[in-house]
């Protein structure tokens, strides 16, 4: 595994559960509103964490946090990612995984073979304004979309979430991801905050009130949806 960082107790990555966060490095995407930029862009330039720490600390926090979240970067190009939650899991821990749905194919594996708990799946934009929107002229959608059928099964636990950058999302994108992750059992919207060292510059978030109106919008086209970031 390449790990490239450690935050050992969230209250807030894991909903409801208290868990430290693993952050894995690399990423197929290039997304410009990514507040991860170092870990897709240059990740040999972080210092690596070996696999052992981390289960050296998990067992000293052993009935103390319920699990472990694994983010990115992109989790999923981990070519043992599946070994490495099978080590947490035997060690008595949940695991939560954020990912982008591109790599189905590691995605069923993991929830075949019940190795995740939790998956947080990004849905970056319609399907239309995705290539736009990840940064990859041309993107080949078709591993998300299987990602997005595959959660919608409701085999494992799960959240779609959506990044809203204000120079990305409008009204009709928001329409356009209702319909396509129509029976979704949770969605949540999270406002962007420019942590200062995303991909591109400039962009914005959406105000406290266009962010309720994309609520509400995704409610009436019965989407049950959240909001992260507004108070």
């Amino acid at each position: 595994m390449e790990i490239h960082g450690l935050n050992k107790l969230t209250l807030v990555d894991y909903d409801r559960k208290t868990a430290c966060t693993v952050f894995t490095g690399r990423c197929n995407m290039r997304c410009p509103f990514c507040h991860n930029s170092t870990l897709v862009l240059d990740p040999s330039s972080q210092p690596l964490i070996c696999t052992e720490e981390i289960f050296t600390y998990l067992a000293k926090r052993k009935g103390l946090l319920d699990g472990v979240c694994i983010t990115g970067g992109e989790p999923t190009l981990q070519p043992d990612i599946a070994e490495f939650m099978q080590e947490i899991k035997d060690r008595g821990f949940l695991v939560k995984l954020d990912t982008n749905g591109s790599n189905y194919e590691v995605l069923k594996r993991l929830v075949d073979e019940k190795l995740v708990d939790y998956v947080a799946m990004d849905i970056k934009n319609s399907p239309e304004a995705y290539p736009r929107t990840v940064g990859i002229k041309n993107f080949d959608l078709s591993g998300v979309k299987k990602s997005v059928e595959l959660l919608l099964e409701g085999r494992v636990d799960y959240e779609f979430r959506t990044t809203v950058v204000k120079q990305f999302h409008t009204a009709e994108e928001m329409s356009a991801i209702a319909d396509w992750i129509k029976g979704a059992k949770s969605y949540f919207l999270q406002k962007f905050v420019d942590s200062g060292s995303t991909i591109a510059k400039g962009l914005e978030a959406c105000s406290d009130e266009e962010m309720k109106q994309f609520q509400s919008l995704l409610i009436s086209k019965s989407i049950p949806t959240h909001i992260r970031g507004v108070f």
